[in-house]
């Protein structure tokens, strides 16, 4: 398991948002780059990127600042937000973004997505953002009438890496995972998890460690590190002890 630091970017500003709503939005950084170099520097292996303007209808805006970091960087990026065809998603690819993660685009064409992942071995990921026990799409404004189960169902089978599981309920809320959500969705899955939405404490990424599955490829880390609650260092520390 690892450490992934994100960072949402919006007008090319390093923000976090609360449940995903974009009028929540709080500037912790004016310069994303710094942020990432930061994050590099500190011995992160994986950087999580999210592209809130693009979730929202608005691909433009933040592309060259995602293109700046990944030319900035080293360690390999995963890129969410907004991805909703194969032609966005192969520009990325060629611009050297290691890993796609796509939401709306796979729920709304999963055929094509399962035979875009052939073409993309080990390279893209299902944005499995629950809420009710529904998917949420379109930068979480729109409910699908997918479950959880229903994806599992689909894509278990298919050539994609595995899936980003967000609480939608929890992210940016610093309440903690639902580590009961995590253990039902592992056992569904029958790919790796990045997990994310609600971590607030050393606490959580012990109670992680504890599920002792080495299908959790990783914990993203947002609110968390950047309200002061959690050091990276010392988070990857509690990684290494449980190892």
């Amino acid at each position: 398991m690892n450490i992934f630091p994100a960072i949402d970017l919006k007008d090319n500003k390093c923000v976090r948002l609360t449940k995903g709503a974009e009028q929540s939005a709080i500037v912790y950084n004016q310069n994303p780059l710094e942020q990432a170099k930061f994050f590099e520097k500190q011995g992160c292996e994986r950087l999580h990127i999210v592209d809130l303007d693009a979730a929202f209808g608005r691909p433009e805006v933040n592309k060259t600042t995602i293109i700046n970091i990944r030319n900035s960087i080293d360690i390999p990026i995963q890129l969410g937000g907004g991805i909703r065809s194969e032609v966005v998603l192969k520009n990325y690819i060629n611009a050297g973004i290691d890993f796609l993660i796509i939401g709306s685009f796979a729920v709304q064409n999963p055929e094509l997505v399962a035979t875009i992942s052939k073409k993309y071995l080990e390279r893209i990921y299902f944005a499995l953002d629950v809420l009710d026990k529904k998917i949420m799409i379109k930068g979480w404004e729109d409910q699908s009438n997918l479950t959880n189960v229903d994806v599992f169902q689909h894509f278990n089978n298919t050539d994609i890496k595995g899936y980003v599981l967000t609480d939608v309920s929890r992210d940016g809320m610093m309440k903690g995972l639902d580590i009961a959500l995590i253990k039902e969705n592992l056992t569904l899955s029958k790919k790796n998890l990045i997990v994310g939405g609600g971590l607030s404490s050393y606490e959580d990424i012990e109670e992680l460690c504890k599920l002792k599955s080495k299908k959790i490829e990783g914990v993203i880390v947002g609110k968390s590190f950047y309200e002061g609650n959690i050091n990276i260092k010392e988070a990857m520390d509690i990684l290494k002890q449980n190892a």
